[in-house]
């Protein structure tokens, strides 16, 4: 008997123990630890509006946070949010343009003349946005208060100059 009472308490806790993963909607909000997400990545970048179709370039978004925030799926996110838009045309990061221009020499001694990619016929940005974000926290027993805060601004590329400077807010309050 105490045997059979053993069994059925060992087999209890491993099904109570087991993980349970489930698929959901990638644009489903979900905040488990109250830390910095996707959600807040998102929100950020489809708040920003432009009022004339520049070409943009996103450049440096630095994290001035106390957390790990993934700076190149943040960056994306600006990316998307911009070439789905429709506001702006998006230009290739430099990485990518490397890339691209590496692809293109190869062309010229490979590639048919007539299919070849021609040089100088880039399009160049006007614009280049750059941005950091910061948090403050305030903590008292077991409650938490994040605010979030992320600072964009355009800079004119020509001319330097500063064309548009924004900020978004986001505040999480976590008990425990």
């Amino acid at each position: 008997m105490l045997r059979i009472v053993l069994c059925f308490l060992t087999v209890s806790i491993l099904i109570s123990c087991a993980r349970s993963v489930s698929r959901i909607n990638p644009d489903q909000q979900i905040d488990l630890s109250g830390r910095w997400n996707d959600s807040d990545s998102r929100m950020v970048a489809q708040s920003k509006s432009l009022s004339k179709k520049p070409s943009i370039i996103v450049g440096l978004i630095r994290n001035k946070t106390s957390e790990h925030i993934d700076s190149d799926n943040y960056i994306k996110k600006f990316e998307l949010a911009i070439y789905n838009s429709n506001s702006a045309d998006l230009v290739e990061s430099d990485g990518f343009r490397d890339k691209l221009r590496l692809e293109r020499a190869e062309q010229q001694d490979f590639a048919s003349n007539n299919t070849a990619s021609k040089w100088g016929k880039e399009q160049g940005a006007n614009l280049m946005l750059f941005g950091e974000m910061t948090s403050e926290t305030d903590v008292y027993n077991k409650k938490r208060v994040v605010n979030y805060v992320t600072t964009l601004f355009l800079t004119d590329i020509e001319t330097n100059k500063r064309v548009w400077y924004g900020q978004e807010e986001i505040k999480k309050f976590i008990k425990n």
